[in-house]
């Protein structure tokens, strides 16, 4: 492995969690999903850590059974545009759906929060997992996975181009003759496609990382495919060491074929670390946190993955229920792989649940051990990087203080940032302008 590379950090800052009962925990603040000082907090964390970016998650819909973080919290560009008024160089990604927003306005919007944090912004395209996210948007039907794709794959066309209506010097703004720009340097977009059509130009010109990075979360056939032909960098997340580098080859391989850089496209596994002065300690905390869920959130939660499906209706220490297709038109991968599991282990219904709703990290004991196990799969080609989330209130803090010190000993992470730009810190190019670049190839011709 080439001594020049590093591994790249972000921060899943996810309120009260991702479970149905970790705000329960005696250490947990249970209006953290709305709890700015506490976002403030964690972000500046993440700063004083290095780390590469927090990430904000989202979704569109729910119900009375959606876990307790998802019923009350931030929308994502309203709380990166507060903290980017807080924070200096940490990147900052969010989560926007592309089947339920117009490009226009989502250019306009990550546009704003790149300018306004100096060049650190990112976008996570979702395509929208969840059925009923059409009821709350007047649409009559949640289009199908592949159709999903397709939107988006227009959509961020269309938002690339729209980026790129100011060349970076376009903006004379001299008061002595008047001119505030050279109109030869701004360009009108006039997209006609299957799914939208918009004429621009953008009212925000690029922020001087070019454009916003661009991050994607599918691990389905057709997501990887889009990854690798779209996306600056992928979260995924894997149980085994084993599974995470198939995944890593496997989207690398896609990168290259689409005559992309792999190098270009970083891999972050999520990952929740549990750690404790001693192996006893970090078991102790998950046990802790495990033992707070009781069964019927368990179903209830796995039911979320299932377009809402009714778990409770099946016997529970009978084998996991028979379920078709049900699930592949929303988290396709990971229902998938639950389906697969379940056969392939025997597991019932109660096994099934508690699996995943508790799930136990590897990454779990000492700080040392901790960063040995992100060493090995760091050298083992599983990830470039890693997304850590709070498996245990104060899990973020933890890691801040006592895991990265150790990678950074080890000559694995940065003790200090390259760069105030995110593009910077993650060791991507700047897009350059397709209006530049379009006129450079002319007159060379």
């Amino acid at each position: 492995m080439a001594k020049s590379k590093q591994l790249k950090l972000g921060a899943l800052l996810h309120g009260v969690g991702g479970s149905t009962s970790t705000w329960r925990h005696p250490d947990a603040k249970p209006d953290a999903s709305v709890n700015f000082e506490l976002y403030k907090s964690w972000v500046q964390k993440a700063e004083e850590g290095k780390l590469d970016l927090i990430f904000i998650a989202d979704g569109l819909y729910i119900n009375e059974k959606s876990i307790p973080h998802f019923l009350n919290r931030f929308e994502p560009l309203t709380i990166l545009s507060a903290l980017a008024a807080v924070s200096t160089n940490i990147g900052l990604v969010g989560t926007l759906s592309t089947s339920y927003s117009e490009p226009f306005t989502v250019a306009r919007q990550f546009g704003s929060l790149d300018v306004i944090s100096g060049g650190r912004a990112g976008w996570n395209v979702v395509t929208s997992p969840l059925e009923g996210s059409a009821l709350n948007y007047g649409k009559k039907e949640h289009p199908d996975h592949s159709k999903r794709y397709r939107i988006a794959t227009e959509y961020l066309e269309v938002t690339r181009g729209l980026w790129d209506s100011w060349e970076d010097d376009a903006f004379v703004r001299d008061k002595e003759s008047g001119v505030f720009f050279d109109p030869e340097k701004v360009h009108t977009l006039n997209h006609e496609g299957e799914f939208f059509s918009v004429k621009g130009p953008l009212n925000i010109a690029r922020s001087k990382q070019g454009q916003p990075v661009i991050f994607q979360a599918g691990s389905s056939e057709v997501g990887r495919n889009y990854a690798s032909q779209e996306a600056d960098a992928v979260f995924t997340g894997h149980d085994t060491i084993e599974s995470a580098q198939e995944f890593y080859r496997d989207v690398k391989a896609r990168v290259a074929a689409s005559g992309r850089n792999p190098d270009e496209v970083l891999i972050f596994p999520g990952i929740g670390p549990i750690i404790g002065d001693t192996e006893e300690e970090a078991e102790r905390k998950y046990q802790e946190v495990a033992g707070l869920v009781t069964i019927e959130n368990a179903l209830n939660y796995l039911g979320r993955f299932f377009e809402h499906h009714d778990f409770s209706q099946y016997p529970l220490d009978e084998p996991f229920p028979e379920l078709g297709d049900l699930g592949r038109n929303s988290f396709q991968s990971g229902t998938d792989k639950i389906k697969k599991d379940a056969k392939e282990q025997g597991l019932t219904l109660r096994q099934v649940a508690l699996q995943s709703a508790t799930p136990r990290t590897s990454f779990i004991g000492t700080p040392e051990q901790v960063a040995d196990q992100i060493q090995t799969w760091f050298e083992s080609e599983a990830a470039d990087g890693f997304m850590i989330a709070e498996s245990v209130p104060g899990g973020l803090e933890q890691f801040v203080e006592r895991v990265v010190p150790i990678l950074q000993e080890r000559g694995l992470f940065r003790t200090e940032y390259e760069s105030d730009t995110l593009r910077g810190n993650l060791g991507l190019p700047v897009p350059e302008n397709r209006y530049v670049k379009t006129s450079e190839t002319a007159g060379s011709i």
